[in-house]
């Protein structure tokens, strides 16, 4: 994604490895990140409970694991980027099946 042009930060990069999801979903959205997880049933909970409470975060992208290879993930992912401003992403769950 970075050598697309993508500003990304992974987890590790941010030390935010085994932290649970809602403080990495509060962590992306003070960033003005958007998240992007495997978790789905977890983070589609969260997502509907923010809302529910309020909260606002700066987007959650989900995707089943092992559904797309590497190289299909990065595509979609950049196709999602590229169409949708920060802006757009606010409060969004978006799936990376829709970007194919």
């Amino acid at each position: 994604m970075r050598m697309r042009g993508v500003d990304v930060m992974t987890a590790l990069d941010a030390e935010m490895l085994g932290e649970p999801d809602d403080r990495q979903l509060a962590y992306a959205g003070a960033q003005g990140r958007a998240i992007y997880s495997f978790n789905v049933a977890d983070f589609c909970r969260l997502h509907a409970e923010w809302l529910a409470e309020g909260r606002s975060h700066s987007g959650i992208v989900l995707a089943q694991q092992q559904q797309y290879s590497i190289g299909e993930q990065m595509r979609r992912l950049v196709r999602l980027v590229g169409a949708l401003s920060a802006e757009d992403m606010r409060n969004r769950l978006a799936f990376l099946g829709s970007w194919g």
